[in-house]
């Protein structure tokens, strides 16, 4: 499969040697500690990097997979590489990133992905935590779960953290945020994530958030349905939905009168909170489908941004995780 594939978008990304440093990604990997006593150095670390993201971009899952991508497309390489010794092997390959410090790598990495893609003012940025498949341990009661970022006009992942359990994902989620460029987007993260500290986090990086409200914060979500029931929304935003046999129409509303929220003072320049109100009619069966959500939000931005920010957080579902 990763044989067959064009070199024309690798060469586009990869083959700007000599160019300035934001249009070449090998120079991002270039400074990593080489791990390689000199006497074993028979590959060049630049003709390493390379080769192993090129043939990730083209479909590469293994080691055996990346030699083999190496070695079909050696001629083309050669335009771009020295490779004195050829091709390194899978068992070369593996060796020298096992022994990188993967810290250095997510570091290379995201400094990479902050330079092509840089994130929008007002771009919704979603976050939430998956179990890896087939992490389990032998009792198949521990999975690694992973947080991972989503910027939703980009459409990619800026960044991920590890944590061992799912209730790690609230102390994983500030290691998230430290290490993302996001002045002047929106964080939407779902009720796990709905913590005073996360919210101060945020507003400290220049971002606002939006965070799903559940009973996992006293009497937060009742205080949100009182501020819907008793005072009148400052902004409305509707919009509807056709395709896959169903109609969804989804209602925005915001509540920049907080006087029901009785700590409101604790949630760093919170400004409002936002109900949506949602309606699903599938075709076939002609069965229709409510749901409320709250959120609580520090954007001043209008109804409709909201709305679309929440609606946002299913691309990390079906985009990202799946």
């Amino acid at each position: 499969m990763i044989y067959n594939q064009n070199n024309r978008i690798i060469k586009k990304v990869l083959s700007s040697r000599g160019k300035k440093q934001k249009e070449n990604p090998v120079s991002y990997f270039t400074h990593l500690p080489d791990p390689r006593i000199d006497r074993c150095k028979e590959h060049i670390l630049e003709d390493i990097i390379f080769i192993t993201l090129a043939a990730v971009i083209c479909g590469a899952e293994t080691w055996n997979e990346t030699e083999d991508y190496g070695k079909a497309k050696e001629e083309w390489l050669r335009q771009y590489l020295r490779l004195p010794t050829g091709i390194p092997s899978h068992d070369m390959f593996n060796r020298f990133f096992s022994a990188l410090d993967p810290l250095a790598i997510e570091e290379a990495f995201i400094s990479w992905i902050r330079a092509v893609s840089e994130l929008t003012e007002g771009e919704a940025v979603s976050m939430d935590g998956k179990a890896d498949s087939g992490s389990r341990d032998k009792g198949g009661k521990h999975a690694i779960h992973v947080v991972s970022a989503r910027a939703n006009a980009n459409q990619l992942s800026p960044g991920q953290v590890k944590a061992d359990e799912k209730s790690n994902e609230i102390t994983a989620i500030p290691k998230l945020l430290d290490v993302l460029a996001l002045k002047g987007c929106i964080v939407t993260i779902d009720a796990m994530g709905c913590q005073r500290d996360i919210a101060e986090k945020i507003v400290s990086r220049e971002a606002d958030y939006i965070l799903a409200v559940k009973g996992n914060q006293g009497s937060l979500e009742e205080d949100a349905e009182r501020t819907a029931r008793f005072t009148k929304a400052t902004l409305e935003w509707k919009e509807e939905d056709f395709g896959h046999g169903r109609i969804e129409s989804r209602h925005c509303f915001l509540y920049r009168d907080l006087s029901f929220m009785e700590n409101a003072a604790l949630w760093k320049s919170l400004s409002a909170v936002v109900k949506i109100e949602a309606v699903r009619y599938i075709k076939s069966t002609g069965k229709e489908e409510k749901e409320t959500r709250y959120y609580i939000t520090s954007s001043k931005a209008s109804a409709e941004v909201a709305g679309k920010a929440v609606r946002s957080r299913w691309g990390i579902e079906n985009q990202l995780h799946w």
